[in-house]
């Protein structure tokens, strides 16, 4: 049997790298990643029964089920986040626990369908709001108080574009070494 290491398991489609140079390509096919990302997720969880959805994707990762609620939650903040980099001036942003949130009662046991449809609704309208952006729009920024640092529109772009496929290979490589 081969061995995985907790570097691939954590990582199964390698770690976040970001292009500030991505041109207009680059970033219409991030538009789509983030557009693709609703189904994309309800396939890989599809079919699966509450044990399964139970497992987490790696020892001391979170299981199945929290993995689905936390890319919801990840991906409102973006939302909200990227609008607020287009309406106010380099507004400072909140961050929250995400760590804490996927221990939540919500997170750990109510159903997967509710952020799946949470996220077909919040992705329609983050792509239209994407696809509509001027290259000005897209360097708009927010403060992160944690990290010190100025975020932008195209930043978060790439980020969520990875960040949901990053979340869904946790699944479909647990599904694949589980055999399900």
């Amino acid at each position: 049997m081969e061995t995985i290491s907790l570097e691939q398991l954590s990582y199964p489609i390698g770690k976040f790298n970001f292009n500030a140079n991505a041109d207009e390509k680059e970033i219409k096919h991030w538009i789509s990643e983030i557009e693709k990302l609703p189904a994309q997720l309800r396939n890989a969880v599809k079919g699966l029964n509450d044990s399964q959805l139970n497992i987490p994707y790696r020892d001391g990762g979170w299981n199945l089920r929290q993995v689905v609620h936390h890319v919801a939650d990840s991906h409102m903040h973006a939302y909200i986040r990227t609008k607020l980099a287009l309406t106010e001036n380099k507004p400072t942003i909140k961050p929250y626990a995400e760590k804490l949130w996927a221990e939540m009662d919500d997170s750990k046991n109510l159903p997967v369908e509710i952020s799946l449809s949470l996220l077909d609704s919040l992705h329609i309208r983050w792509a239209h709001t994407l696809k509509k952006l001027s290259a000005d729009e897209l360097n708009k920024t927010v403060f992160h108080p944690e990290s010190k640092r100025e975020m932008s529109v195209k930043f978060f772009l790439a980020l969520y574009s990875w960040h949901g496929k990053h979340h869904t290979a946790h699944i479909t490589s647990l599904r694949e070494r589980m055999k399900w």
